[in-house]
């Protein structure tokens, strides 16, 4: 398996997670808030399990190999480990909790490259904690949820001397900017996502800071402040850190990076103004602000501040576009000497495409299957016109904003389809048809230059459907629907722009879920998982296709859901493109489930791999796969959607 975990950058908070921890002895303190992201450096690992023992080979940022580094994995041998200290101490500490919470045996990982500066303020020993965490988590599928392993990265990290703070370990998010919020030992994460790019200059100033010291200065003026250089520290890591926070993520959100620099520029301000005089041998410095003040990168800068515990070591600056950042590194280091890196917050990739795949035979429905295709079967909408189910469908998926749609079919089947969208009815037809009929039938020629029919004549599963659309979707991000499935929406957003909206807010793929009696869980793929931010949201832990009840009650509860409901996949899905590749795997494999290739299986890797998520529609679902169900939809489809 291999794995990336990036550095992380404070873009504005710093100093506030220990701060607002302070709370747990002063109540009138203010909560601590932070916005981090993800660098595009990191710390790239391949794994495995190791029977017994815990290996670690790494790889420095200089290119250089580290000796193989290898410890039993027994707590005696990791807590002198420990107490060893060095760069290790950070892996043994992060084992050391795995064994002390779950069942593991060992592991090995390589660190094949470190691209991440060291002691620059970007968090790298936070990204070798959550490298292991993560490690652990997905070689033995521990289920825990990124959430879990940044808190289990973090009580590794400070089981060594090392006294990292709370947001250091935010890395465990990637590349998506998070809002941290700090309340004594309460910790609670907001993910962010913004609409354009945003182009961040790091640099690295060249010089030297000393964090102990700095820490310590700060740390004097708490818990209670008793002079006025103390209160004016309390404000700024405050109520004054709360309010630029609060403005910085909301700008985010909108993608107006030049509000964003002028609240950096706010920011570095009011930083110097109030904690300066707790700390002016580091806090000063000089080096920082000779490269925010240097005249000829003005123009093309929105605004810079300092990096982590502040200091002459990073700095952050904001460029107007690509090309101005390109400009200003070279200004940087002709005119100043200092290295830079580059960093681009980029917007979740929008979805554009759906897949919806057809060719299925329609076993249960026979012998009304051998006349027309189940997706062909007459539904009556909101406004009492008749329409094959495969209309429908595709009309959720435009209403949801998808600009392509592509329907796999068998290859005699496709002129069937291609009559109902590329071919106009025969004059003397159209002109008995009424006004409003007569403008359906343009709307209809409309959608089908949307429409791409793709070819699966050999049915093998609902995965290898899928797998079959995988040149046509290219490296893009996919709304996924069932043919047999119609939704219905409980709101005036229609349940596939519900679930793109969950995607572009976790830039991971989603599963469409909705709640289910106990005696129809085994009808359905189940998940089960931990609430994360947002509405509906779920972190999902495990997979199962179509399980028992005895297995779903003791493995699939969801806390919050009635003892007697369980969580069932909606039929709608939007996918990373990494989802070919793992299908690809079983295809040419030939791992297959009940005699074909299925998707929850490839899913369930995805989950452990690479981060999936649930999120509970707000609509109905109605299945036309059997008689019983084809009838009992018609009437219902036709009352909810009025």
């Amino acid at each position: 398996m291999n794995l990336f975990v990036p550095g992380r950058i404070c873009l504005f908070g710093e100093h506030s997670d220990w701060a607002g921890g302070y709370r747990r002895i002063n109540a009138e303190i203010e909560k601590g808030y932070a916005l981090i992201v993800g660098t595009n450096q990191g710390v790239y690992a391949e794994v495995k399990p190791h029977p017994s023992k815990l290996i670690f080979r790494a790889n420095l940022n200089d290119g250089t190999d580290m000796p193989p580094w290898e410890v039993p994995m027994e707590r005696d041998a990791l807590l002198d480990q420990i107490q060893q200290g060095g760069f290790f101490s950070y892996v043994a500490g992060v084992a050391y909790q795995l064994m002390t919470h779950y069942r593991v045996r060992g592991l090995e990982i390589h660190n094949t490259r470190t691209d991440l500066p060291i002691k620059k303020g970007l968090s790298s020993s936070a990204a070798v904690c959550v490298l292991v965490a993560r490690a652990f988590n997905r070689t033995y599928d521990l289920k825990m949820t990124v959430r879990g392993e940044m808190e289990l990265a973090y009580n590794g990290e400070i089981s060594t001397s090392s006294r990292c703070g709370r947001l250091d370990q935010g890395c465990a998010y990637g590349n998506r900017p998070i809002e941290m919020t700090f309340d004594g030992d309460q910790l609670d994460v907001r993910e962010l996502s913004t609409p354009s790019p945003l182009h961040y200059i790091i640099v690295d100033l060249k010089a030297g800071k000393d964090t102990r010291e700095i820490l310590q200065g700060l740390n004097r003026c708490y818990p209670f402040a008793q002079t006025e250089m103390q209160r004016a520290v309390q404000t700024y890591l405050g109520p004054v850190n709360h309010r630029i926070v609060t403005q910085a993520a909301e700008a985010l959100k909108q993608g107006d990076a030049q509000r964003l620099g002028a609240l950096m520029n706010e920011a570095q301000e009011l930083f110097d103004k109030n904690l300066q005089p707790a700390c002016p041998s580091q806090l000063t410095a000089p080096v920082l602000h000779k490269l925010l003040g240097h005249a000829p990168l003005k123009q093309y800068l929105y605004g810079g501040k300092g990096v982590g515990s502040q200091g002459d070591g990073t700095a952050q600056l904001l460029a107007k576009d690509e090309d101005c950042r390109k400009k200003a590194m070279a200004i940087i280091e002709r005119d100043l000497g200092m290295s830079c890196l580059e960093l681009t917050l980029q917007p979740a990739r929008r979805v554009r495409k759906a897949v919806i795949p057809a060719a299925g035979f329609g076993t249960r429905l026979f012998p009304a299957t051998k006349a027309v295709k189940k997706e062909l079967f007459p539904v009556i909408d909101s406004s009492g016109r008749a329409k094959p189910a495969i209309l429908a469908i595709v009309e959720e998926a435009i209403s949801a904003g998808i600009e392509e749609v592509a329907i796999l079919v068998q290859s005699q089947d496709r002129d069937l389809f291609a009559e109902i969208f590329c071919t106009p009815p025969r004059v003397e037809n159209f002109n008995k048809l009424s006004k409003e009929s007569q403008k359906y039938s343009e709307y209809l020629m409309d959608i089908g230059h949307r429409i791409t029919f793709l070819s699966q004549d050999v049915q093998d599963g609902f995965g290898h459907a899928v797998f079959c659309a995988r040149d046509w979707v290219g490296d893009e991000p996919f709304l996924l629907l069932l043919g047999d499935h119609l939704c219905v929406s409980d709101s005036d957003t229609p349940c596939s722009r519900q679930l793109l909206d969950a995607y572009e807010v976790t830039g991971q793929s989603v599963v469409g879920l909705k709640e289910t009696p106990q005696d129809e869980v085994h009808r359905f793929g189940c998940a089960t998982g931990v609430w994360a931010t947002g509405e509906g949201l779920l972190a999902l832990t495990e997979f199962a296709e179509k399980p028992d009840l005895e297995y779903a009650r003791e493995h699939l509860r969801v806390e919050g859901i009635a003892e007697n409901m369980f969580l069932t996949v909606f039929g709608q899905y939007v996918l990373s493109p990494k989802i070919f590749g793992y299908l690809e795997e079983n295809i040419k494999r030939n791992i297959r489930e009940r005699g074909e290739f299925q998707l929850t299986s490839c899913l369930d890797r995805q989950r452990k791999e690479d981060g999936l998520f649930g999120y509970v529609v707000k609509g109905r679902r109605f299945d036309i796969g059997s008689p019983d169900a084809y009838l009992e939809s018609l009437i219902e489809f036709r009352k909810q959607s009025v």
